[in-house]
């Protein structure tokens, strides 16, 4: 069993307790072990080989007996017994959105059904609203659950499946002989979740990348070997495959295995018009006079009389046609972000000091730092009242003077767009805030009316200079709020308002298509990184990559601005 499947397995046992209704510290204790094991670095196999289970975090004498019998025997008697007692299938509905374990426990009690489709059954046949505590409202939302549980496609999200091919390419580079490496597929056009890893590397010599590719560390499963493609699987499930291409034709196989599928369509048949034939292996002239070898992308595309066209572009959304025209847009870029608009620090939930966050930023080249931290009905993350920003306004003087001109601290706020659309300060106080980002945290499951009419009275809010991560959604397991997305963005357009994209690749919201839409409509866009840490400033590479796929340039983002321009828009927005 790998890492992913034994986490699996404490986790099931954590939600088949809650339902049971053990008491928290034990279902808390199996939580905290599955998730040190779906981040253990290491096979867990070889912990256990070892005899040192108890090393990993989280792990005691009791869960380490549990694992040393699931690796030696493939079962394990305790879950068996709990699954006796509580029925399996009751773990999946903690799935659906707005389920917890006391309510899946009331409703198995009372009606006695153990499946998903039972409980969606009896949703439409109106049995859950007669049940203590819960009304028609409860009902609808379960079965809207139901169906947001369908929909979901057990990808990977970008921020896991980016830096593991990054991990593997740097090795694979250093095998002699190679002279590329590179990710293909949906992770090269940095779709928000992609399936398994796609890596194409250039050498004349297949055998020693196969051999390091199989060997690296956490691979757990060798799926396949062969002369010019390997697949492997992680020790948290996550499956990838190398191929390998003679330096000549890498150019062609990495074009193919980049796609998109539509995007390749288009271009076979420019090709076809041209008396070519385009593969994964070259450029072939259909008269029969041979083929074309490309051992750069750059060549493909010229082949065909096109320009170079981004992989982020290539999803066949008039990316080909703007190339023929010459209108291909310079991209955003990282280096082109000059402030962070969404930052968090201990005034709130955040793990750093302002003083500490402020100077990670200007080491990273940011040049505005705005201190974002949440607002007081927010109490989950130590939301602030307005005596505290008062004393924040303080330190953030003193802050100011000790970095001097390394960088401009703003005072600011992500305020709550509360469940009835007021924010939670007057606005005489969001007045007096350098910047205003108003955000949806809680009741996201409202009908698609009334939380769009929650969300437009903070987009009409003359004192809101950006809405932040605007549809709440976080990857790959919650879906965002059902907004009437084109109401809000006609509404941005009349009050000027800016939406941002944030960065951190659980949210990646705004999404491309609608960030792309608010671009033609000349709604200003913001791309900032939620940062509640240091290393989260390192995420801002994923919200300029959700950007370049929405076409954006400098011009259409806030903080790709010049300092001077973005504090003088601020100023005219309060």
């Amino acid at each position: 069993m790998n890492n992913r499947e034994v986490a699996d397995v404490f986790t099931r046992i954590a939600n088949l307790s809650e339902i049971k209704g053990e008491i928290i510290y034990k279902t808390l204790a199996y939580r905290k072990a599955a998730e040190s094991l779906s981040d253990l670095g290491r096979d867990v196999n070889e912990y256990w080989k070892e005899e040192k289970l108890q090393d990993i975090p989280g792990v005691g004498k009791a869960i380490s007996e549990k694992i040393d019998e699931l690796l030696r025997t493939g079962r394990l008697e305790f879950l068996e017994k709990l699954e006796r007692e509580v029925p399996p299938g009751l773990a999946d509905w903690l799935q659906v959105p707005g389920l917890g374990p006391k309510k899946v426990a009331l409703i198995w009690r009372e009606l006695g059904i153990t499946s998903l489709s039972q409980l969606e059954k009896a949703g439409r046949a109106g049995k859950l609203r007669g049940l203590p505590g819960m009304g028609e409202k409860s009902e609808a939302q379960i079965l809207s659950g139901i169906e947001s549980l369908a929909r979901r496609s057990g990808r990977i999200p970008l921020g896991r499946a980016y830096p593991l091919a990054q991990e593997i390419i740097a090795v694979l580079k250093e095998v002699p002989g190679v002279t590329a490496a590179e990710p293909a597929g949906s992770l090269r056009r940095m779709r928000p979740t992609v399936g398994d890893l796609d890596i194409l590397v250039a050498s004349e010599e297949s055998a020693p990348v196969m051999e390091a590719f199989v060997r690296l560390p956490g691979v757990v499963r060798i799926l396949g070997k062969g002369d010019t493609k390997s697949s492997v699987e992680f020790g948290d499930g996550v499956r990838a495959q190398v191929w390998v291409h003679l330096p000549e034709k890498f150019g062609t196989a990495l074009q193919y295995a980049t796609g998109s599928k539509d995007h390749n369509v288009r271009l076979r048949e420019l090709a076809l018009a041209r008396g070519l034939s385009l593969s994964e292996h070259a450029l072939t002239r259909t008269d029969g006079s041979g083929e074309i070898r490309c051992g750069t992308e750059e060549e493909v595309y010229a082949a065909l009389g096109l320009p170079w066209i981004p992989p982020e572009l290539r999803e066949d959304r008039g990316e080909i046609q703007a190339a023929q025209a010459g209108q291909l847009p310079r991209l955003i870029e990282v280096k082109d972000i000059h402030a962070d608009l969404q930052v968090h620090s201990t005034w709130s939930d955040g793990k750093l000091s302002m003083l500490e966050m402020a100077r990670a930023a200007a080491r990273r080249g940011l040049r505005v730092i705005a201190f974002t931290d949440h607002s007081i009905s927010l109490g989950v993350a130590g939301g602030l009242s307005m005596e505290d920003h008062r004393k924040q306004q303080a330190e953030i003087q003193k802050v100011q003077r000790t970095l001097g001109d390394s960088i401009r601290v703003l005072h600011a706020t992500e305020v709550e767009i509360k469940a009835d659309g007021t924010l939670d300060y007057p606005d005489d106080f969001l007045a007096s805030l350098d910047l205003v980002l108003a955000s949806l945290h809680t009741s996201l499951r409202q009908p698609r009316q009334k939380i769009t009419q929650r969300l437009l009275q903070a987009v009409r809010n003359p004192h809101v200079d950006i809405i932040g991560h605007p549809t709440g959604r976080l990857l790959p397991d919650r879906e965002g709020a059902d907004l009437d997305m084109e109401v809000v963005l006609a509404e941005a357009v009349q009050s000027g308002v800016a939406l941002e994209i944030n960065a951190d690749p659980a949210r990646l919201d705004l999404d491309d298509n609608t960030a792309r839409r608010a671009r033609d409509m000349g709604i200003p866009l913001s791309i900032n990184t939620d940062a509640h840490t240091a290393a989260m400033l390192e995420a801002l590479p994923f919200g300029v990559a959700i950007a370049r796929r929405a076409w954006l340039t400098r011009k259409d983002v806030i903080n790709a601005w010049p300092v001077d321009k973005l504090l003088k828009w601020l100023k005219g927005r309060g």
